[in-house]
């Protein structure tokens, strides 16, 4: 169980987009940006300064998103920052998803790709986790070329790396221990 705080603030989020008919929108928008500020060191700490007035990095916030996600997503982000709470915002987003997911009916696949992907291939994507997983499976994807190629799923504590990077990196192991064991 996650902290009140945070659940407070998904529940916020989750009933907006509820309410607004785009939860599917949203949570997408919502699970790409949290996972931007995540990686990017230097926007996360944009956002979480103290020092900067709670404005400030609401305004910086909405105007990287402006014309790139819908205005609710902008709206929410916004809210997120600008109350403060911009370093949980991959906490919220994640209870949010999980709150959307079991009001669905479903559990949620955290995947990277080496490139985006279109709705076939989601589709396929999120029917094979389903299969291998026996869940229905609701899948969000984050790009990222440095795997190479292929996917990393997570669904729930499971993990399935069919990248390259993580074949490469298998690779390294072997031929490592092979040396050492000669």
């Amino acid at each position: 169980m996650s902290d009140p705080q945070v659940q407070g603030y998904a529940r916020a989020v989750f009933e907006v987009a509820k309410a607004e008919g785009i939860l599917d929108e949203v949570e997408d928008e919502l699970f790409r940006f949290s996972r931007l500020v995540e990686r990017e060191g230097e926007l996360r700490m944009a956002l979480t300064d103290a020092t900067r007035p709670a404005v400030q990095r609401q305004r910086l916030a909405e105007e990287l998103l402006e014309g790139k996600v819908s205005a609710p997503t902008v709206l929410l982000i916004g809210f997120v920052v600008g109350s403060g709470h911009a370093g949980q915002l991959t906490e919220i987003v994640d209870e949010m998803l999980e709150m959307a997911a079991a009001e669905k009916r479903r559990v949620v696949a955290e995947v990277t790709s080496a490139i985006p992907l279109n709705d076939d291939q989601r589709a396929r994507l999120a029917s094979a986790l389903s299969r291998a997983t026996d869940l229905e499976v609701e899948v969000h994807v984050m790009v990222d070329p440095s795997i190479l190629g292929g996917i990393i799923a997570k669904v729930g504590d499971r993990l399935i790396d069919g990248s390259i990077s993580g074949r490469l990196e298998q690779m390294r192991d072997q031929v490592s221990a092979a040396r050492a064991a000669s």
